[in-house]
């Protein structure tokens, strides 16, 4: 039985090849980005522009990380084939979410506490003018 590659396998093979070398340029960063670039412009410009091209429409270049935080929150959920671990990761990130969460509602509170502070610190100075104002004019008649 003589294996023969089928279409499907040699595009998966590409993709699996084009998607090491994305990985590969994500975990350098940026500058592995823009010198993949400008190797590909000096030794055959087509290339070049490709990546280039590919840059802004990934928009690789115009963002902080978050690619690499997705790829990294996609394995966290990925089952290690030990049932025990995976429950207690599951818990784990479970807790971890109900912590973020609670943290996120207290800074919501600090911020809105901060908000009331200096809403209430403009409307006594406002209620401070206008009284002035008021013992101003009054004086001013008198």
């Amino acid at each position: 039985m003589t294996a023969t590659a089928t279409p499907t396998d040699v595009a998966e093979t590409a993709k699996g090849w084009f998607s090491r070398a994305e990985d590969w340029l994500d975990d350098k960063g940026k500058g592995a980005w823009i010198a993949a670039m400008v190797l590909g412009f000096v030794f055959f410009w087509p290339i070049g522009l490709a990546l280039l091209f590919y840059m802004i429409w990934s928009k690789n270049m115009f963002k902080s990380g978050c690619r690499t935080r997705s790829r990294h929150a996609h394995r966290s959920f990925r089952s290690s084939g030990n049932s025990a671990f995976d429950a207690y990761k599951a818990d784990t990130l479970r807790r971890l979410e109900d912590e973020q969460d609670a943290f996120e509602s207290f800074l919501n509170r600090l911020r809105e506490a901060k908000d009331k502070a200096e809403f209430d610190q403009f409307m006594a100075d406002r209620a401070r003018k206008a009284r002035e104002e008021a013992v101003d004019a009054e004086t001013v008649e008198a």
